[in-house]
């Protein structure tokens, strides 16, 4: 992967895993589009990197729950004057507590984030990503993508979404030298888990920094084969193998409850 020849997409780049992608992607050489809700924290960010690494980088303050999203972001792009080449939707969080005790309108919005928007913004640049041919389309996913998860019902169902539509993404691209790639991390010490407002979300599971989760994501994309799916860390990738191959759904899920749901 030449990166000095990729102008990369990300979205959910204000912090976290989009910052840490931000930051590494720049240091080897790429040109940004920085996409988040917060303005002021991307232009930041903008700075820093065009100062430390002397790459093109343009910020696209978004609202990605807000409908035809990917068609406004190409639109964007077209606007600057810059043709992205790889992508990576980042962009992502979690409501937690009781699904019968969820405030609707969060719910409408967690879908439309971690879903509605990853289809949008994918379907809006797959076609000249494919005919491009050398850059990447990453969706990051999470370990909550391999079991039900009581008390993040849905976060857990969007990121099973993100999975499996990112594998058939990859199947479907492989003649393209286009690389197609879910990403899932485990529990990684970012701001996700002030939104969600608990630590006790992370299961008590040991939390990863956000640049583990980026060096393992281009780690893999370097490969000359790209895989499908990538699981950070070994105990993650250890028990997802377990827990697919030797229990069942229900007995897992159960499992997940008693490491997440608040004792009452």
């Amino acid at each position: 992967m030449d990166y000095k020849k990729q102008t990369v997409l990300v979205t959910g780049a204000s912090a976290g895993i989009g910052s840490a992608f931000a930051q590494q992607l720049a240091r080897r050489g790429a040109d940004l589009v920085l996409v988040a809700r917060r303005k002021d924290r991307l232009e930041k960010l903008a700075s820093q990197l065009r100062t430390a690494h002397g790459v093109q980088v343009h910020v696209i303050a978004a609202d990605l729950s807000q409908q035809g999203i990917g068609t406004r972001l190409t639109e964007e792009a077209e606007h600057i004057g810059v043709t992205v080449t790889s992508v990576i939707n980042n962009a992502g969080f979690a409501t937690y507590g009781p699904f019968h005790e969820e405030d609707p309108e969060s719910l409408q919005q967690e879908i439309a984030v971690d879903v509605t928007a990853v289809v949008d913004i994918s379907r809006a640049f797959i076609g000249q990503l494919r005919t491009r041919g050398d850059g990447f389309l990453v969706n990051v996913a999470s370990m909550a993508a391999y079991t039900a998860t009581p008390a993040m019902s849905v976060y857990g169902a969007t990121k099973a979404f993100v999975l499996s539509f990112t594998e058939a993404l990859w199947v479907e691209s492989r003649d393209t030298g286009l690389r197609v790639m879910a990403l899932s991390p485990g529990a990684t010490r970012t701001e996700f888990f002030d939104v969600v407002g608990s630590e006790k979300a992370a299961g008590g599971s040991r939390m990863r920094t956000a640049e583990d989760v980026v060096t393992t994501a281009l780690k893999a994309l370097d490969r000359k084969a790209t895989p499908a799916s990538v699981i950070v860390g070994r105990s993650n990738r250890l028990t997802a193998f377990v827990t697919r191959h030797f229990m069942s759904r229900a007995f897992v899920a159960k499992i997940i409850a008693r490491m997440v749901v608040p004792a009452t």
